[in-house]
């Protein structure tokens, strides 16, 4: 057989492998609670029980070959470059007994280009489970790392949670908007991901509140940002830094097609609505950032059921150029 039929065999083997993996050691959570005063700190006996009650053991897995990505070459073509980069990861292990491991990745581009779209999709395409985690939300800087049990109000962070509470060892965990986080006090919101994105050290983590070792070494981390400059050079470091440009015209009018596309078939309302919207639509929506294009299709849908139509027109899309005015009182 040629290696050109041995790459389509593969790839039609895409089935999902999984494998169990400890993520943590039973004897290190029972030991911690033992220790814990009694009718003191409920919330992490809670947290020792849960893990008990639950096990260590969480699926680790990787496609069984290399699975189909055309689909997402065509639905994001401004992520090429990134799209070829998670093919070469995935065809280093997809006939192995090696864990699937992906490099540790952050996406640069202006907002609404489809950055965290593409995060979702790749934890689709590997078949694993997702944390998220939005830093221009938070200014605690335990949010990744917990915070200790000796703080009112206390809690594990994201990664202990996902761990813990998840099925998968191996989860894609997206930090988006990583340029946005915010120190509070002595805290800083990424120290935790100096030793989280080393495979050595990830290994072994330990979360600040429940202060029992996890193995978050299998974790894929998609990070998104607007702007490097905030970012710590050690941080960068760590991963592969992508530069996405938003699409140009033609992949735009992909773009919006396929939403349309993808909006009509996945409703029942869809059946009411022609198959094909017309060329002056298509060019208006292609001149929106991806997050907008939806949003507007879906405007564009109502207003146009209301008025009984179904073909989508130009006035039926929003203004592209219209601003929210403030809400207040009239002086």
């Amino acid at each position: 057989m040629s290696s050109d039929s041995n790459l389509v065999a593969l790839t039609r083997r895409n089935l999902p492998i999984a494998q169990m993996r400890p993520v943590y050691r039973m004897g290190d959570v029972e030991k911690r609670l033992d220790k814990l005063p009694q009718r003191e700190h409920e919330t992490l006996r809670a947290t020792y029980e849960r893990m008990l009650e639950r096990g260590p053991e969480r699926f680790q897995v990787k496609p069984g070959g290399l699975p189909a990505m055309d689909h997402l070459y065509e639905d994001m073509p401004n992520f090429t470059e990134v799209l070829d980069d998670v093919r070469r990861q995935l065809a280093l292990c997809h006939d192995s007994r090696d864990a699937l491991e992906i490099t540790p990745m952050l996406l640069l581009g202006p907002p609404g280009i489809g950055k965290t779209h593409f995060a979702r999709e790749i934890a689709h395409l590997l078949g694993t489970g997702m944390g998220f985690i939005s830093m221009s939300s938070l200014t605690a800087g335990w949010v990744l790392s917990g915070a200790s049990s000796q703080w009112k109000g206390a809690r594990p962070g994201k990664v202990f949670e996902t761990l813990v509470d998840g099925a998968y060892a191996n989860p894609v965990m997206v930090v988006d908007e990583i340029d946005k986080a915010r120190a509070e006090h002595a805290y800083d919101p990424l120290g935790a991901l100096y030793s989280l994105l080393e495979h050595d050290t990830a290994g072994a983590f330990t979360d600040e509140f429940a202060e029992v070792a996890i193995d978050a070494s299998q974790l894929i981390w998609v990070a998104t940002a607007n702007d490097e400059r905030t970012i710590p050079e050690p941080i960068l470091n760590r991963m592969n830094v992508f530069e996405v440009q938003a699409p140009d015209a033609d992949a735009a009018r992909t773009i919006s097609l396929r939403l349309y596309r993808g909006l009509r078939a996945e409703h029942d309302w869809g059946q009411h609505f022609d198959e094909q919207p017309s060329d002056a639509v298509l060019e208006r929506l292609a001149t929106m950032a991806p997050r907008e294009m939806r949003r507007a299709w879906m405007t564009g849908f109502g207003n146009a059921r209301l008025a009984g139509r179904s073909t989508i027109e130009l006035a039926d899309l929003p203004d592209g150029t219209a601003r929210r005015a403030p809400i207040g009182f009239m002086q």
